[in-house]
Formats: structure tokens, sequence, C-alpha cells
């Protein structure tokens, strides 16, 4: 029911589309829908949370993962895996930033605490590849504010680079997943250099 509702909702505004729609799609009745999703508005938070959760999933096996092609940069890993994710589940994608965003209300918390968890993930992600003991050595230790506002800065550039994807599928996700990492640590060099006089 839940993938049913998740294309319903990509493919159409919150308000236009209809919980017949999502039932007929998944093969069920409407008040099977209703009972085990509650109303249009529990269905569309179960969409954002089960996508965010999936979205959060798929980052932190990436980043985990000692055995990936991608390398040993678990920075770039993991927006790879968020560039993977979003060309591979182009709908959950629609719901989580674009039919979200111009949702308010009752959605308005449950958007943001889905956006908090991603961020949350790649702040510990950026504290984690800026330490002592980074991959390429070359980590600075970072004040968790600097960190915070570090991971705002990687979750920005992929949020605006996921649509630049979507919209030029000449690009890859590792090539983006390349760019952004690299932006990301460019924002490191000054104050690594500083600290390290």
């Amino acid at each position: 029911m839940i993938d049913a509702a998740v294309t319903a909702f990509s493919r159409g505004d919150y308000h236009t589309v209809r919980v017949e729609e999502i039932a007929e799609a998944a093969g069920t009745s409407k008040p099977t829908v209703y009972h085990y999703l509650g109303s249009k508005e529990g269905i569309f938070t179960a969409c954002v949370r089960r996508e965010a959760d999936r979205l959060v999933a798929a980052i932190r096996a990436a980043v985990r993962d000692p055995q990936s092609p991608i390398g040993a940069d678990p920075l770039r890993r993991g927006l790879h895996a968020f560039f993977t994710f979003v060309t591979d589940n182009r709908d959950s994608w629609t719901v989580l930033y674009r039919r979200t965003s111009s949702q308010a209300g009752p959605f308005a918390g449950e958007v943001s605490r889905a956006r908090d968890r991603v961020l949350a993930e790649v702040v510990a992600l950026v504290t984690a590849c800026t330490g002592a003991d980074a991959p390429d050595g070359a980590g600075c230790l970072l004040d968790p504010k600097d960190a915070q506002l570090l991971a705002r800065v990687a979750v920005s550039t992929a949020d605006a680079c996921a649509d630049w994807l979507l919209e030029h599928p000449e690009e890859t996700p590792d090539a983006l997943a390349g760019h952004v990492s690299e932006l990301t640590r460019s924002h490191l060099r000054p104050r690594h250099a500083a600290t390290a006089h």
C-alpha cells in the first residue's frame, strides 16, 4: 500500500491524489487502506517516514562498508549512496523533497524530523571524516558547531545536485559524489592549514 501511495503522491499533488487511486493501485479497497494507514494525512506521513528510513539506511550501509568499490573515503561513499538512492528511487525523492516542501501544517513537523535525521547522519559522517583518525590522514578536529555547519553545506549542496542529476542523465552518482565531497572538504583546508601552524 505504501508503494502505491508513494507512486501516487509522486505523480500528483497531495490535495489532488485520491485514496481510491491508492487503493486501486495497491489492489485493495479504500476501507482497507484507511484501516492500516488511517487518514490521507496518515498515508502521506507513512510515506515520508518510510522513505526517510530507506534513505538513512542506504547512507549508513554505504558508510560502514569497507569493501565498497567507491573507495576508502566514507564521506564520498555516503554521498554516492545518497545520489544512487535518488536515481534509483525517483518517486521517493519526489515525495521526500518536492511534495513535502509544498506542504505545511501537520506535515511540517514530519518533514522537519525526516530532514533532521538525514542531517544527523551527515553530521556524524563529517565529524568522523574530519577527526584525527580521518582515512586520508588529513583530519582536523572540528568544533561540534563547525561540524554542524559543514554538514549543512554538504546536505544543501547534495539536495541541489540531486535535482541536477535527475535533469541530466549523463551525470552519474559517482561523479556528483566526488564533486560534493571535494566541495565539502575544500571548506576544511584553510582551517586545517591554520591549525597546522
